[in-house]
């Protein structure tokens, strides 16, 4: 073969202009709000940038721990005057709580690297059960952050001058700016500022459920009693049916308790390897956690008698019965206790939107990268987080909040129901998994009915809260599931059509590519005419690109270059080891590339680099081989649709016309060589 394969070429001798550096050596705002780039190449930046489990913690199970502060004071009031059944309800709320982390430890297990619930719901059930529990996921992410911020900002502003209220909004939108650029420098950087929030919230709550249960120790003998003789009277009067009717009702309408506890197996690419002992390690953290305070919660309300009173939260009255009377030297410092604890929960509040934050985009990711969404919600920055995707939900939590004015009585409606969607999914997923693995594993039955009982509980609360909420909003979420889950379908359909044509494309170019008899090979001059060819990957649009230069340029160049950049995308940013994998692949490619165009008579050379911003690497090669070969002129190629829609224009990249804009600006030529996809040829492939 007459190729020169170069796949790991110097940096050019002259620079790219300081205002264009893709390496940060230029300070830009943007450098100082989101900070400077970082090296896809460097072997450590994997180990940099991932969480040990106390980190995950607090990254990854704010948003359970959040719910403490809203779910048991939820179900607590739906008991009505048959609060006796706190007791009960709060062995169950713990038991809700082990059984369905113990399951999703399973889903760890069995998707080391990420097992979320679309991705469970759709390796194990299919593509569509998978559509389901994803578009679920991404309206519960968005959902997240909106109630999140809303709920906090209630708390904060319960501590302010009455008349500050009217800037609620103002202020739920700063918060939402500032969670996005802290999310646009980095998950680490992000979980790092919110750490000293988290650590203060869990203190206080398990120091102050520890005092209500250390000082009450004498009643709690008594309090199980007379739960149990209630029981019995209760049973008597109304009637065992009725009865448990009134439990479960608490019981659902406390589901809230249980979100974000899948959020660690979705979590599991940003863990600290062995990923699978973190995560588990995560979710053991996260569900005693939760399990102490939500029950510890409960058995307070019951134990100091707490009352709803008009303008404070049941854990607010718990703290004034708790703390309300402490006094040092005659300070009274209990009311001063009692606001830190109560700052602590709204804190916390903002610090659980971090959830949406973190697992949104990578769902959205994920998903782009099976096609169901734009492929540009898969791209990372420079900065290696998703930046459409954390801009994504940024924009849809500040339109939710704008619509409903951030109240929180209309967004808790919203809320509910598709978390449960997926858990469901989910741990039906699971269950199917386990049944027809029974020959194979021979601990099955163990692990089939870890995840039935949690299927079983999730299903259980996901029927009796649609029903309950179907009328009260749980139909708004139902249709934005459902907008999501039709958008979702026009997209991927979308691409597998063009998919189609650029194959039926490749087969089309290839016989012309190997009936071309093979010339002699042209001697190396630099100061030859050279086509330099942009390609992506091994295609039909590249195969098409090298037939147009035959056909229309002839013999004109003596010399082509392929160039290419590999896009480290969040379907490979998973090790170094993953990049090394693309760096290899990318240099076959334009082996075959190569090959081609020497049997065509060409000096052939290829040149490749890998990065995050194509566009950025793109010009760092051509400034390079526009050095090396000064009579250079550069092809790419470019699909052209018949109907140049702005949803095309949205799904498909415009590389080619940004570094042509580029190029010439710079004095350097380039060509674009249309591969037209008409609708007939889309409709053929439907």
């Amino acid at each position: 073969m007459n190729s020169s394969v170069n796949p790991r070429s110097p940096r050019p001798q002259h620079a790219v202009p300081e205002r264009e550096d893709s390496h940060g050596n230029r300070r830009t705002l943007s450098h100082l709000l989101i900070g400077p780039a970082r090296d896809i190449r460097d072997p450590n930046v994997f180990h940099h940038l991932s969480l040990v489990a106390f980190l995950a913690w607090v990254g990854l199970g704010s948003d359970g721990l959040s719910s403490s502060c809203y779910g048991p004071e939820e179900a607590f009031l739906a008991l009505g005057h048959h609060q006796y059944l706190a007791v009960f309800l709060a062995m169950l709320m713990a038991l809700t709580v082990f059984v369905i982390s113990a399951s999703y430890s399973q889903t760890i297990d069995l998707f080391p690297t990420g097992g979320g619930g679309y991705l469970v719901a759709s390796k194990l059930l299919g593509r569509y059960p998978g559509l389901v529990s994803g578009s679920a996921l991404v309206v519960d992410y968005v959902l997240t952050v909106s109630i999140s911020i809303a709920s906090g900002a209630d708390a904060i502003f319960s501590f302010l001058p009455v008349h500050w209220y009217h800037y609620k909004l103002i202020f739920c939108i700063g918060i939402v700016l500032v969670m996005v650029a802290m999310n646009l420098r980095g998950v680490k950087e992000s979980v790092m500022a919110l750490l000293p929030i988290f650590a203060a919230f869990v203190v206080v709550h398990v120091f102050m459920i520890t005092y209500a249960f250390v000082t009450r120790a004498g009643e709690l003998p008594m309090v199980a009693h007379d739960a149990v003789a209630q029981v019995r009277d209760g049973v008597a009067t109304l009637g065992a049916l009725p009865l448990a009717i009134i439990f479960l009702r608490a019981y659902s309408l406390g589901g809230g308790t249980y979100t974000g506890i899948e959020a660690v197996s979705n979590g599991l690419p940003i863990l600290r390897e062995p990923r699978t002992v973190t995560g588990k390690r995560t979710m053991l953290y996260m569900a005693t956690s939760l399990a102490f305070i939500a029950g510890g919660i409960l058995i307070g309300y019951l134990l100091l008698d707490v009352t709803e009173q008009h303008g404070k939260t049941l854990n607010a009255v718990l703290f004034y019965k708790l703390a309300g009377s402490w006094q040092l030297g005659g300070l009274p410092v209990g009311s001063a206790f009692i606001t830190f604890a109560l700052l602590t929960e709204g804190a916390l509040l903002f610090v659980a939107a971090q959830t949406g934050f973190l697992d949104g985009p990578r769902v959205l990711a994920t998903m782009a990268n099976d096609r169901w969404l734009p492929r540009r919600f898969s791209y990372l920055s420079n900065r290696l987080v998703t930046q459409d995707g954390v801009l994504a939900m940024g924009l849809a939590a500040l339109t939710i909040l704008l619509i409903t004015e951030a109240k929180v009585e209309l967004l808790v409606v919203l809320y509910a129901i598709n978390v449960f969607l997926t858990f469901t999914l989910s741990q039906l997923g699971m269950t199917v998994h386990w049944f027809q693995s029974r020959r194979d594993d021979p601990r099955w039955m163990r692990k089939l009915l870890i995840n039935g009982l949690g299927c079983l509980f999730t299903a259980a609360i996901l029927v009796v809260t649609t029903t309950l909420k179907f009328w009260e909003g749980g139909w708004i979420t139902l249709l934005m599931t459902g907008g999501v889950i039709a958008f979702c379908i026009i997209v991927r359909n979308h691409y597998m059509r063009v998919g189609r044509a650029l194959e039926r494309l490749e087969v089309d170019v290839m016989p012309q590519l190997f009936a071309a008899e093979p010339k002699s090979r042209q001697e190396f001059d630099p100061n030859a005419p050279t086509a330099v060819i942009l390609v992506s990957g091994f295609n039909g649009l590249g195969l098409a690109t090298i037939v147009s230069l035959q056909r229309l340029f002839g013999s004109q160049f003596r010399n082509v270059v392929f160039v290419s950049v590999g896009e480290v995308d969040s379907a490979l940013f998973k090790s170094h080891e993953e990049v090394e994998t693309l760096e290899r692949s990318l240099a076959d490619d334009l082996e075959e590339y190569s090959r081609f165009a020497s049997n065509l008579g060409y000096h052939s050379e290829v040149r490749l680099g890998l990065g995050t911003d194509v566009v950025l690497e793109l010009r760092r090669l051509c400034l390079q081989v526009a050095q090396e070969y000064p009579h250079s002129v550069f092809f790419a190629g470019k699909l052209v649709f018949e109907r140049d829609t702005f949803f095309n224009r949205f799904l498909h990249n415009q590389t080619a016309l940004e570094i042509q804009n580029w190029l010439q600006f710079h004095g350097l030529s380039m060509v674009i060589l249309p591969v037209r996809v008409s609708e007939e040829q889309l409709a053929a492939t439907g």
